[in-house]
């Protein structure tokens, strides 16, 4: 691979005018789609094989038009202390809403009296009302949520305290910020690393014009593909990191072999060679790892997975071709000035120690040390992910200065915590059967109210409401869901908001072994095909899975206990989204392997040319510390930048992978990996002679390369060879 690869880089330095006309053609090409696309609506959510998701499809069967799975809003009333929502003055306002809200708009399916449909509390202070829609959250139009808004807004002024609530108001979260701080602190960052702005400048241009095919792909497909307008949030993220990631190894390698005094185009064929089959394999475990969402059987994010490994495929396919030719195009600027005017060839000189050298002759002096402080120390941030509670956040994880939580707050006040998450009880029978169910309910415990149960035309099914006492996302409502379910028979289904996202927690959690151990075996296989070794693979598997822990540990530490809440803005504790632990595996899996790919490529590469296995630690950390640092540092900015969002599970993504990033990065390979390989010495490269037989020789390590050039040389040079 690495000959080829070789050859396909000094091929895109020679020609690259055309490689560069290709790729800005085909950024035009998908521009072009995106544009003239229709625009992308949601992609239809389901969680195939749930009670939940069965009772929707009932829904829809037995009560056409009623908009079962469409998005609710609730417009909640508060009288002045003293009054009540009953008073005359204040009725005329309430009714007045409600005949806005009628004519706002025609995705209404309907819009329910508080005063006949009894939502009004017992003390007369508070009352709501309910608003469902023909079409989910994301589907509705701009026009009917200003409808929705601007009707609160004008009885807000008429002796009420007026706040909405409800689904109706989610709007995907705007990222531009978080997206452009990163990039701009990537930017000081590989300045910083490179000491030349063209040679900074090229990773960030390739992974923004990377991202902009895949995304722009992405929306030119949606509606033909139905991937809705939340997949490319995921593909930009992952886009822009493994881009720029990719980029800085290729030319960094190929500044260090200019150092070494080659000529340009020999320079950008190694650097091909080399950080590019590095960069080849990183890509693949990316790929797997996104791909094997899957697994989890639900289509939103199995797109989603398809979507980011798509776009990953394209940042790899740029590192390898159009960065050699932007690299032809640069020249001697792609070097710091420090550099060129002491000259390219310092091959001959004595390098100084950089600090990864001096970094890696630490661990290597005191590995058990090392090896203790980071295991111990990441073990203890582990601690409280044994305390994990999945869920899906609500309205009342949201800052108390949006509307959705004020009414989240006047609605638990006035009627219980219940209100916000009503069950929806789905009998598939005649009348009897549901009075029956009725009556089997009211002998639980933890329902606050239940309705009569609601018939259908045909007679053949019918609804029931049931009003947890206690808060949406809490272990009480949860049990009753469950409890219904065991006390009722196989003709009686639970949905509702909160019973989908009891389903789809549940689904989440028990795919999570089975996608671990497709992701980390298929990555285990990839990674010793890579490095010809058993014990490094394990090592990286097992490190991964400690960096993911702790990180998981601190995420139930900040967003379930409230530790340093106030610092990232945590200002209601709650369970941690659903998503969360999967979504963690897979892209910082991706990430990780990354790292441990670079890193220890070079320390591979070392070892196979005859150096000792310590002096191998210590050339890989020379050459690789300082880039796998910057890169690093880019991810955990890109990753921080979604924390100061006050959506909570924006701002929970951004936290979780900003801090495993942090954790593997800088524990797991920059510390606990050289003081395993220092431990084991040899063995560490060990691999059974009949599986190394067995396993196709792919040469990461340059070694048929190196060949191959030399070969090269003495065909155009035989006197050298008599010399």
């Amino acid at each position: 691979m690495a000959t080829f690869l070789y050859k396909l880089g000094r091929s895109a330095f020679r020609r690259r005018r055309l490689v560069a006309l290709l790729w800005v053609a085909l950024l035009a090409l998908a521009g072009v789609g995106a544009a003239t696309a229709p625009a992308a609506t949601s992609s239809s959510f389901s969680i195939p094989g749930t009670e939940a998701q069965r009772a929707f499809d009932l829904l829809e069967e037995r009560f056409p038009g009623a908009g079962a799975d469409g998005a609710t809003a609730r417009v909640v009333f508060k009288a002045p202390e003293g009054q009540k929502v009953t008073d005359p003055a204040h009725k005329a306002v309430v009714e007045e809403t409600v005949a806005a809200l009628k004519s706002g708009s025609d995705q209404i399916v309907s819009v329910a009296d508080p005063y006949t449909a009894r939502a009004v509390s017992r003390d007369g202070s508070t009352a709501y009302v309910s608003v469902a829609y023909e079409v989910n959250a994301m589907e509705l139009t701009d026009a009917t949520r200003e409808a929705l808004t601007e009707a609160g807004h004008q009885a807000q002024g008429k002796g009420l305290t007026v706040e909405v609530g409800g689904d109706a108001l989610q709007t995907m979260p705007e990222t531009g910020a978080g997206e452009i701080v990163g990039v701009v602190i990537a930017g000081i960052v590989l300045v910083v690393t490179f000491g030349s702005l063209v040679a900074a400048g090229l990773p960030l241009l390739t992974a923004i014009i990377g991202v902009g095919i895949g995304v722009s792909s992405i929306t030119a497909l949606a509606n033909v593909l139905d991937l809705g307008s939340t997949t490319s949030t995921l593909a930009m993220m992952i886009g822009l990191a493994v881009g720029i990631d990719y980029a800085l190894f290729i030319v960094s390698r190929y500044r260090a072999e200019l150092a070494e005094g080659r000529g340009k185009e020999e320079a950008a064929g190694r650097a091909t060679g080399t950080a590019g089959s590095a960069v080849v394999f990183a890509g693949l475990t990316v790929v797997i790892a996104l791909v094997g969402l899957a697994v989890v059987n639900i289509p939103m994010l199995t797109k989603m997975g398809f979507a980011a490994a798509g776009t990953v495929v394209i940042a790899v396919l740029i590192a390898l071709t159009l960065i050699p030719a932007l690299l032809g195009f640069a020249g001697d600027k792609v070097v710091g000035r420090k550099q060129r005017k002491g000259g390219e060839a310092r091959g001959d000189k004595e390098e100084k120690p950089n600090g990864g050298t001096r970094w890696a002759r630490f661990v290597i002096r005191r590995p058990v040390l090392v090896l203790l402080v980071g295991v111990l120390g990441l073990g203890a941030i582990a601690v409280p992910a044994a305390s994990l509670e999945m869920g899906l956040p609500d309205d009342g994880v949201k800052p108390v200065s949006t509307t959705e939580r004020r009414a989240y707050d006047m609605l638990s006040d006035g009627f219980g915590p219940g209100f916000n998450g009503p069950l929806l009880v789905v009998v598939d029978g005649d009348r009897a059967t549901a009075d029956k169910t009725v009556t089997t309910i009211k002998k639980l415990e933890g329902w606050a109210a239940v309705t009569p149960a609601t018939p259908n035309k045909a007679g053949d099914a019918a609804m029931i409401t049931v009003v947890p006492k206690d808060r949406p996302s809490s272990v009480a409502t949860e049990d009753l869901v469950h409890d219904i379910r065991n006390a009722t028979g196989d003709d009686v289904l639970v949905t509702g908001a909160t019973a989908m996202n009891i389903d789809f927690s549940q689904k989440m959690n028990d795919a999570l072994v089975p996608y671990l151990a497709l992701v980390v075996g298929l990555a285990f296989l990839l990674l010793m095909l890579v490095f010809r070794s058993v014990l490094v693979p394990l090592k990286a598997a097992l490190g991964f899975l400690l960096s993911v822990v702790a990180a998981l540990g601190a995420v139930v530490a900040v967003f379930q206990w409230g530790w340093l809440g106030s610092l990232f803005g945590v200002e209601q504790t709650g369970p941690i989204m659903s998503m969360m632990p999967i979504f963690m595996v897979g892209v910082v899996f991706g990430l990780a392997m990354d790292y441990e790919v670079f890193l220890v490529t070079r320390m591979r590469e070392a070892y196979v040319h005859g150096e000792r296995p310590g002096e191998a630690i210590v050339t890989g950390f020379r050459h690789s510390a300082r880039v796998v640092t910057a890169a690093a540092v880019i991810m955990i900015a890109v990753f921080s930048g979604f924390i100061g969002m006050t959506d909570q599970m924006i701002k929970m993504i951004g936290f979780g992978l900003a801090v495993a990033v942090l954790f593997d990065a800088f524990v797991v390979r920059m510390a606990i990996v050289p003081a395993v390989l220092a431990l084991l010495g040899h063995k560490a490269w060990w691999l059974p002679k009949w599986l190394d037989r067995a396993l196709p020789n792919v040469d990461v390590e340059g070694e048929g390369l190196a060949r191959h050039v030399g070969e090269t040389d003495a065909e155009a040079r035989p006197d050298l060879v008599k010399a």
